[in-house]
């Protein structure tokens, strides 16, 4: 039975290796979820068996997909049934399928949060009730926003206050730093602290942005990271955490206005579109930093 749900939901595909799933990412684009190396070193950390599927047309494969059975990889779902959710915390990350712009495949494995960019390629997609989070651009910001930012930052830096690079932390730097504000600000321990020095030390090369201090100390940090894609960058804000007692100064709001503002600028230095996610547009803060855009399933 279940080699005949395999069939009929692999239908039309066919099993490819992981350089032929790698070269669809880097001819097609893709999102930091769906990166080659991502979602290779992810499955391997948490011991969930990954394979590949493509949509093949005169001997060239034109749309991808990385598996977890019968789910995309990184599913959430398949996590929480193998009981390993607590060793990996990916959010509610955008999803981009490596697939050509110019076909339109059917994809039967269970994913959500499939980007706008695939709603033309996948036949099978549904629209999410809850959109998705992507920061604006600097100009959408109004002036008195901008300006209130840029006060809120001084005042932060005459009070002793600095922002740097999230790289200049080791692992369990990050992870201590991280997990401690996270649960300072929401008084519940941080989702995926099991693994998080295993799973920052997998991903430090695409982890960006800063984190601010405070007399020496860590007090906000943000979880993001980036990968490059042909035509866009993808940068996934996966959660952050504030020191409640700096609330006087908005670190958490200075950290949202530089790393944003850093990304654009970078984004726009290579002539690309940046697709800076939020996740799924479910809180009023993110309506300050984000316009809410169309999100999909499988």
């Amino acid at each position: 039975m279940l080699r005949l749900l395999r069939a009929w939901r692999e239908r039309g595909w066919t099993e490819i290796d992981r350089d032929a799933y790698e070269q669809a990412w880097q001819r097609f684009g893709g999102s930091f979820a769906t990166h080659p190396q991502v979602v290779e070193r992810l499955s391997t950390f948490v011991g969930i068996d990954l394979h590949y599927l493509g949509w093949i047309v005169d001997g060239a494969v034109v749309a991808a997909i990385p598996c977890w059975g019968r789910h995309v990889a990184l599913s959430k779902e398949v996590l929480k049934r193998q009981g390993k959710r607590g060793l990996l915390d990916m959010g509610n990350a955008e999803i981009i399928l490596p697939i050509s712009a110019d076909i339109k495949v059917p994809v039967r494995q269970r994913m959500a949060y499939v980007s706008e960019l695939n709603v033309r390629q996948i036949s099978t997609l549904r629209e999410l009730p809850q959109g998705l989070a992507l920061a604006r651009a600097p100009e959408d910001y109004s002036k008195k926003f901008r300006y209130n930012q840029r006060r809120e930052q001084r005042l932060l830096e005459e009070a002793g206050g600095v922002l740097i690079p999230m790289s200049e932390l080791s692992a369990q730097e990050q992870a201590d730093a991280y997990g401690d504000l996270f649960q300072r600000r929401w008084g519940r321990e941080v989702p995926g602290k099991a693994g998080l020095v295993e799973v920052f030390t997998l991903l430090r090369e695409f982890m960006t942005g800063s984190v601010v201090m405070l007399n020496s100390e860590p007090i906000a940090a943000q979880i993001l990271y980036r990968v490059e894609a042909p035509q866009w960058v993808s940068l996934e804000y996966i959660n952050g955490g504030v020191d409640p007692q700096s609330r006087e100064f908005s670190p958490g709001s200075v950290l949202s206005f530089v790393n944003t503002q850093h990304a654009w600028e970078e984004a726009r230095s290579l002539g690309k579109v940046l697709r800076y996610s939020f996740g799924r547009a479910d809180r009023e803060y993110k309506d300050r930093w984000c316009h809410k855009v169309s999100v999909y399933e499988v």
